[in-house]
């Protein structure tokens, strides 16, 4: 009758032991999961919606409700010869392929620390044959051979407990960091794909203000043809006749300069597209037309598109991953285990290497705590934690900036509207006053003074309105890089008469 009290406490007592380590597990377990915080996104004051107006709202553009990503966003412009160019820099830009080369080293990145969270587990073989020395400090026994032999083979495993949760953090930081780089090379490709319609968009405003001072200088060519036989016979002076030919000069000198701009943006324009240096010497790029001026006015987006701009994802995932590292750092202040472990078989002699006797195994626990460290893993989370807080800085300087953008393009783009509006209808005056003054001119009704006043405010005009159209298309670029790129338009789009 006794024994069975004695019995039913050797069976508990295992058991007892097995509740009491589940309990101490839980407990570090729960202690782990409190040593790192957990991220949350800041709150920011944001505006309602991404409102475009500011002054003039009755001019035309598009307006829609509902607003998301759309990467081939320059296909707004329905223009294939950009569309071709645009592809070719996604490509083959070294910007884009470094961006590329980036995401696939953090990603490997990821890989590594994601595997320090697995056993290591490795294969080890050994073999000496050792001569032991007779006249040592320490002798040989007499039945000893000098010449001994060692075979050894094992299988070693190693595992860290990860109760604090180190490991768990710090693959947590790594795959934001993947995140990082993945919405970097997005932020690259936004801004490649903006550069690139930009430049395109500036060589062929100069190849059209190339087009109109070759056909001022033609009417200066025939001006001076037009002189030379009134100078034959008498009815101008030498003197109006040199002042003819020196009016040639000039155009022929804005025409040498505006060649020299357009061929230095076509090497800017090759250098974007990726393409090899014998290209860029001496290759030519595809040319389309500006067509229709096009204003994008979004009315009723809201604050929260903005937001999705990769450079935003990146900013808020390097956050996410300097919070993790703060876990990272604090559970050094807590003991670490490691388990080890090998299993193998040990012989002298090789051909009993792998009998029963040889075997050999061992299972080990280290811990380890840190005691004394002078304080080096505080002000290691302390590091940890001012490097969240800069990130957070800069994540909400960030945001600022990124509606600074969009409030800066739409004001730019309603501008731009306006003063393409201008000098269109100031170029279309004076294209009609030029006319006349010709006319004018060549009936002696006025000189040549005049002609050559109006002649050149006409010329100005020209080239200023084509370059408001060059910004008026860039102006909508620039809102499209502010917005992160475009949205599914619902909404018929209406051309700028």
């Amino acid at each position: 009758m006794n024994d069975e009290p004695k019995k039913f406490q050797r069976v508990m007592a295992p058991r007892s032991s097995v509740l009491s380590f589940a309990v101490l597990l839980s407990t570090c377990l729960l202690a782990g999961c409190a040593v790192s915080p957990d991220y949350q996104r800041p709150k920011m004051d944001l505006p309602e919606s991404l409102s475009s107006k500011q002054g003039n709202t009755n001019q035309p553009g598009i307006s829609q409700s509902v607003a998301y990503a759309d990467e081939r966003w320059w296909s707004f412009y329905a223009d294939p010869v950009l569309d071709r160019l645009e592809d070719e820099a996604l490509v083959h830009n070294a910007d884009i392929q470094v961006a590329a080369a980036r995401v696939l080293e953090i990603r490997a990145q990821l890989g590594l620390s994601e595997a320090d969270q697995y056993p290591v587990v490795s294969a080890n073989a050994r073999g000496s044959r050792t001569e032991v020395t007779t006249v040592g400090a320490t002798p040989l026994p007499a039945t000893a051979p000098r010449i001994q032999n060692s075979s050894r083979v094992t299988l070693d495993a190693s595992y860290e407990l990860d109760l604090w949760g180190k490991l768990r953090r710090a693959s947590e930081a790594a795959r934001a960091e993947l995140l990082a780089a993945e919405f970097s090379k997005d932020t690259v490709r936004l801004s490649l794909t903006a550069q690139v319609a930009q430049q395109y968009f500036a060589l062929l405003s100069y190849d059209a203000q190339e087009a109109v001072v070759r056909r001022i200088l033609e009417g200066r060519k025939e001006r001076v043809a037009l002189n030379k036989k009134r100078l034959e016979v008498g009815v101008i002076s030498e003197y109006d006749q040199l002042q003819t030919e020196a009016d040639e000069a000039a155009a022929q000198s804005q025409l040498a300069s505006l060649i020299q701009a357009r061929n230095k943006q076509e090497a800017v324009l090759a250098l974007l597209l990726g393409r090899s240096p014998r290209e860029v010497m001496s290759g030519k790029l595809e040319r389309g037309s500006f067509g229709k001026a096009v204003d994008l006015v979004p009315e009723g987006l809201p604050a929260e598109l903005l937001l999705r701009r990769p450079d935003m994802k990146e900013a808020e995932s390097r956050l996410m991953a300097l919070n993790a590292r703060i876990g990272v750092a604090r559970s050094q202040f807590f003991p670490s285990i490691t388990l080890t472990s090998y299993l193998g078989s040990e012989s002298a002699l090789f051909s009993n290497l792998f009998s029963g006797p040889a075997g050999i195994f061992q299972f080990a626990a280290n811990v380890s705590q840190p005691i004394f460290n002078a304080g080096r893993v505080e002000y290691t989370v302390k590091a940890a934690e001012a490097r969240r807080d800069q990130a957070l800085a800069q994540y909400k300087q960030a945001v600022s900036s990124a509606f600074a953008d969009v409030r800066n393009a739409l004001s730019a783009q309603e501008t731009a509207h306006q003063v393409l509006a201008s000098e269109s209808a100031r170029s279309k005056a004076l294209g009609q006053a030029y006319k006349q003054a010709e006319l004018r001119y060549q009936n002696e009704i006025s000189s040549r003074l005049e002609l050559l006043d109006v002649e050149r405010n006409y010329l100005q005009a020209e080239l200023n309105r084509l370059d408001a159209e060059r910004a008026q298309r860039v102006a909508v670029s620039d809102l499209f890089k502010a917005l992160g790129g475009g949205w599914q338009v619902f909404d018929e789009v209406r051309a700028i008469k």
